[in-house]
């Protein structure tokens, strides 16, 4: 009997609703039920062991169906009221036609409670059902402690509550503990079980400067951290408010039948009355009204959402709205960006070129310096060689960046100019330094050249590491139908080739400004072809936002990417993808075969109730019996990608360990001047 979409349990649209499905009235509901079925039960038992019992059978008969058919009649009256004709009305006449006849049989008050039973019951079913896409939702804010430990400005610890967590405080974690609040590692080492935001089955090890997530448990260690976010605004509190709003969300064709909907029942009743002409069986009419309930019908796509839902989450893929996995069936071309997507995006710098009398310690020192306040992968690989080289940095001024390009700011009272060769020249720098730099030393490096003061005083090798399930994950895509794969990069040309070819991508675009990937993905779609694209979700943005799909990378550390796509992996397996393609697929063919059982057995049983091979106790069994097939059916969505999960774990990045190319000091980093 229900007909409210799953995924749309809150927004009370007056066609969505059939039931008061409170959860909160289920043990009422329940003990209504139990209580009617034993006066319905006793009946019979007293009509089959006294032959002059049937006065008092009839009683408890209809004070059963009394009992049972005042929930259906009640909740009918009330969408009367509001001026709602749903299919509670099929029922409630269904119930009080049988009550009627239990005047002249005693039969006729038994059928009416049994029929009410088993609607109910139906109805107890379906509501848990609903409850399932809350299950992941009420599990996420059980992760969360309640309480934390706070150390204070002497060094104590305090306990106080995680709501009352702000930015800037110090906790301890113990081993054991769940983290109260998203935060920085300042001391201590430990490992964290991070399943329930990254998917990852194995443990994770942390550090000083690794960040931590609000609801993940550590293992070992005590650690000291510092909050980043609290409350709401933690990673948890982001992937409960995205599964709370892909709850919400409806498919098209969802939209569709609540709009023709209100039809139905009418049509419904014209049939009952069709039948009721031709025959005057009343017991036809009723079995009709009772089969016409279209559970199996309407559970067909929200009930393969939620599932599908469930197993997207189970591995760490955050889907914002549920048209996003119908969308992802139709998906038949894919756009990576390179660097933090089919590489790791930990580079490190591996060669330090200085020009002249140029000093690598001070190419470095000003390098570095210069790109304090980046949060490019190029400023922190700098970053992390002047620390491990003990190399100093001071305060840049003036800083300004234009992204995809460079950097310029004021270091030491000199203008210090970083990035690619055409950033120095559009400012100004002769065509002169790139002649100085030997090629054959800066094949599969990705570079950066260094300008002082209006001249080029060295340039800044850099490595990144292909992901090592990209190759398969893009095999894998091609597998499931994926017509056209693309990398399109802002590095240079035998950098992104180079990455191309150990993935085993075909198609590469180099040298790519931010506004380049993006008319790139537009004349894709142009020429026919769904576009999916794939990036970290912070220099792609533009690009995300231009595909038919955005799928964002690493999504839990990153705030924009999980706001700048319609699709956030929580890790940064690659494997995910082919995963959602899969997934998206078989959840359509489960919705089509869903709708073809209801359509079919809507029809079949209207045939049969009509020409009397039906009685209504079989059609209010038949009538829970398809919604229950039409669950089982997309429950089998929720095992999909269980074979991930421990592939999933061996392979994972600890989160701060970078795979790339080891840093070396610098002394070791100088090659011969240039």
């Amino acid at each position: 009997m229900q007909i409210t979409s799953l995924m749309s349990r809150e927004e009370h649209d007056p066609h969505d609703h059939a039931h008061d499905h409170d959860h909160e009235h289920i043990p009422v509901r329940l003990w209504q039920m139990v209580v009617g079925v034993i006066f319905i039960a006793n009946s019979f038992l007293v009509e089959w062991a006294f032959e002059k019992g049937s006065m008092v059978a009839g009683l408890s008969a209809m004070v059963g169906a009394i009992i049972l058919g005042w929930p259906i009649v009640a909740t009918a009256v009330k969408d009367i009221k509001r001026g709602i004709l749903s299919i509670n009305e099929l029922v409630a006449i269904a119930v009080l036609a049988a009550f009627a006849s239990g005047e002249s049989q005693i039969g006729g008050y038994q059928t009416a409670g049994i029929i009410a039973f088993f609607m109910l019951l139906g109805e107890l079913i379906e509501t848990r059902t609903a409850a399932g896409a809350r299950v992941s939702i009420e599990s996420l804010i059980k992760l969360t402690p309640t309480k934390a430990r706070r150390i204070t400005a002497k060094g104590d610890e305090e306990e106080v509550a995680a709501k009352d967590l702000a930015l800037g405080d110090m906790i301890r974690i113990r081993p054991g503990d769940n983290v109260a609040a998203d935060g920085v590692i300042v001391s201590g080492q430990g490992s964290f079980n991070q399943a329930n935001i990254t998917g990852e089955s194995l443990p994770v090890d942390k550090k000083p400067g690794d960040d931590v997530f609000a609801g993940t448990q550590n293992l070992t260690g005590v650690l000291e951290v510092r909050v980043t976010r609290a409350g709401e605004d933690t990673t948890l509190g982001r992937v409960r408010e995205l599964i709370l709003a892909a709850e919400k969300t409806k498919l098209p064709i969802m939209r569709i039948i609540d709009q023709y909907m209100v039809y139905y029942t009418p049509l419904v009743l014209v049939l009952g009355a069709m039948v009721w002409a031709f025959t005057k069986d009343l017991d036809r009419v009723i079995t009709v009204l009772v089969i016409a309930c279209p559970c199996a019908f309407i559970l067909a796509s929200p009930s393969a959402m939620v599932a599908a839902l469930s197993a997207a989450a189970r591995l760490g893929i955050l889907i914002k709205n549920v048209g996003d996995i119908e969308l992802a069936a139709r998906i038949n071309a894919f756009v990576f960006d390179k660097t933090g997507t089919l590489t790791t995006g930990k580079l490190a710098v591996s060669r330090l070129a200085p020009l002249g009398e140029t000093k690598p310690v001070e190419l470095l020192h000003l390098a570095a310096s210069a790109e304090k306040y980046s949060n490019h992968p190029t400023a922190k690989a700098l970053a992390q060689l002047a620390d491990e080289a003990g190399v100093p940095l001071t305060e840049p001024k003036d800083f300004a960046e234009a992204a995809g390009r460079g950097i310029k700011a004021k270091v030491d009272g000199a203008e210090v100019i970083i990035g690619r060769a055409q950033w120095l020249k559009d400012n100004g720098l002769k065509d002169d330094f790139v002649k100085s730099v030997d090629l054959n030393e800066t094949e599969g490096f990705s570079l950066i050249f260094v300008a002082r003061d209006g001249r080029c005083i060295g340039w800044v090798g850099l490595q990144d590491q292909t992901r090592s399930e990209a190759r398969p994950a893009l095999a894998a895509l091609k597998e499931n139908g994926v017509r056209r794969i693309a990398m399109v990069s802002g590095d240079r040309q035998p950098v992104a080739t180079r990455v191309a070819r150990e993935i085993g991508c075909e198609e590469v675009v180099a040298e790519c400004l931010p506004q380049n990937k993006v008319q790139f993905v537009r004349e894709m779609k142009s020429r026919g072809y769904r576009v999916a694209v794939v990036g970290d979700g912070v220099n792609d943005a533009p690009a995300l936002a231009a595909g038919d799909m955005g799928i964002a990378m690493g999504a839990a550390g990153s705030e924009v990417a999980i706001h700048s796509a319609t699709i956030a992996l929580m890790n940064n397996d690659l494997r995910r993808l082919p995963f959602l393609v899969k997934l998206s697929r078989q959840t359509r063919a489960v919705i089509n075969h869903n709708f073809l059982f209801g359509v079919c057995f809507i029809i079949g049983g209207w045939t049969a109730g009509a020409f009397g091979y039906l009685n209504p106790i079989i059609a209010a069994i038949l009538h829970n019996a398809g919604s229950l097939i039409v669950v089982f059916n997309s429950a089998r969505l929720v095992r999909l990608g269980e074979e991930l999960e421990p592939f999933q774990a061996f392979s994972a990045e600890p989160t701060g360990k970078g795979t790339g190319p080891k840093a070396e000091p610098v002394p070791e980093l100088a090659p011969k001047p240039a």
